[in-house]
C-alpha cells in the first residue's frame, strides 16, 4: 500500500469513525448551529502545516464539508515551520502546528500584517518507536536519548547506547527541520531548539518513519501519538524516564502530566483575514464545538477540562473577532 492509499483509507476510518459518534452524542435538534441560522457554509477553507496535526483537521474537514457540501476544505502537510511560511504569506487560512508559533514567525505575520487567533485543539504524547524485533529498548532515558540525537553524535550502534544492548546497527528516521515535532523533540531532549544531528532519515510525512522503522531491526524514530496508534502492529513505542521511572505515552500520561517531557499540545492558527470568510468561521467554530469527539474517532489526546474552558473562552473571542457572525 502506497502512502496516499494508506492515509485515504485511514482517513475513510476516521471519518467513519467520527460520524458514528457525532451521531451517537444526538440529533440535530442538540447541536449548536455556528451562526445562528440553517444556511450552509460555502467555498475554500485552506490548511497547510504540521503533519501530525493534519489527520484531526483533515477529518474536521470531511465531517465539515459532510453537513455543508458547497464547501470546500484543503490541507497540506508543509510542517509546522513550513505551514507558517505559508500563512504569513497569506496563502492560508488555517495554520495546523504541533508548537506555539515562534518569535521569528510572529515577526514574519507582522511584516506582511497577518495577524491571527491561536486555538489549542489536541494534546499529544510524542512516541519513540522501534522495530517490532527490538528486545532490547523497552525503556530509554531522556539522557541516552540525546546520546544518541546530539549534534555531532557519533552512535552508530545500540551498544553505544547501553553496554547491555546488542550489535545491532542503529538506524535513526525523525521529523524534518520544517516539522513542530522536530522542534519541540530537539528542544525537550538535546536542549535547543532545532539541534540534532543530521546523519538521520528526515521526513515531513510520517508515515516515512513508520515505514523506515518497521522495515529495519535496528530502527528508532518519533513522531506523534496518533501515528503510533494507527501503527501499533507495524512498530512499538518505547517508554521514557524523564527521572520519574519508565513510562509509556499514552492519553492519561500525556493528560496528568507523567509522561516527561514528550507530552505537548496541539494548535490550529486561523488568519483574521481567513475569519472574514464565513465558510472558514463556521468551519473553525464546527472544529472546536465538536472537538471531544473529533478529537476522540481521530484517536488523538482530547483537551483536559481546563483546556476546554480556555477553548471555550478562545472560541467566544474569535466569535467576537468574526464581526458577531
Amino acid at each position: 500500500m502506497t502512502i496516499r492509499q494508506f492515509k485515504r483509507a485511514r482517513m475513510a476510518a476516521v471519518v467513519m469513525a467520527a460520524g458514528l459518534t457525532l451521531a451517537a452524542c444526538g440529533g440535530s435538534d442538540e447541536q449548536p448551529t455556528a451562526t445562528g441560522t440553517e444556511q450552509k457554509a460555502s467555498g475554500p477553507v485552506v490548511i497547510d502545516g504540521s503533519s501530525t496535526v493534519e489527520p484531526l483537521s483533515s477529518a474536521a474537514g470531511e465531517l465539515f464539508m459532510g453537513e455543508n457540501p458547497d464547501a470546500n476544505v484543503t490541507v497540506g502537510t508543509s510542517g509546522t515551520g513550513g505551514g507558517f511560511k505559508k500563512f504569513c504569506a497569506g496563502e492560508t487560512d488555517i495554520s495546523n502546528a504541533s508548537r506555539p508559533i515562534s518569535e521569528s514567525e510572529k515577526k514574519l505575520c507582522a511584516e506582511k500584517n497577518i495577524s491571527y487567533s491561536d486555538l489549542l485543539v489536541a494534546n499529544d504524547a510524542l512516541s519513540v518507536v522501534v522495530n517490532k524485533d527490538n528486545s532490547w529498548a523497552s525503556c530509554l532515558t531522556v539522557e541516552q536519548l540525546k546520546k544518541i540525537w546530539a549534534p555531532g553524535s557519533t552512535v552508530k550502534n545500540w551498544n553505544e547506547v547501553d553496554p547491555s544492548f546488542p550489535n545491532e546497527p542503529l538506524q535513526l528516521f525523525g521529523a524534518g527541520s520544517d516539522s513542530g515535532t522536530f522542534s519541540y523533540f530537539t528542544e525537550v531532549i538535546n536542549g535547543k531548539d532545532g539541534a540534532s544531528r543530521t546523519d538521520y532519515n528526515p521526513t515531513e510525512d510520517d508515515n516515512v518513519t513508520v515505514q523506515g522503522v518497521s522495515a529495519t531491526k535496528g530502527a528508532l524514530g518519533y513522531f506523534g501519538f496518533s501515528y503510533l496508534e494507527a501503527n501499533a502492529d507495524k512498530v512499538k513505542a518505547v517508554q521514557i524516564n524523564g527521572g520519574n521511572g519508565c513510562v509509556a505515552p499514552s492519553a492519561q500520561a500525556a493528560q496528568d502530566g507523567s509522561y516527561k517531557p514528550l507530552a505537548r499540545p496541539l494548535f490550529i492558527y486561523a488568519s483574521d483575514a481567513g475569519l472574514k470568510k464565513p465558510q472558514v468561521v463556521k468551519f473553525t467554530e464546527f472544529y472546536l464545538q465538536k472537538n471531544e469527539e473529533i478529537v476522540k474517532a481521530a484517536k488523538f489526546i482530547p483537551l483536559t477540562a481546563e483546556q476546554v474552558k480556555k477553548a471555550q473562552t478562545a472560541l467566544e473571542e474569535l466569535k467576537k473577532k468574526a464581526g458577531g457572525q
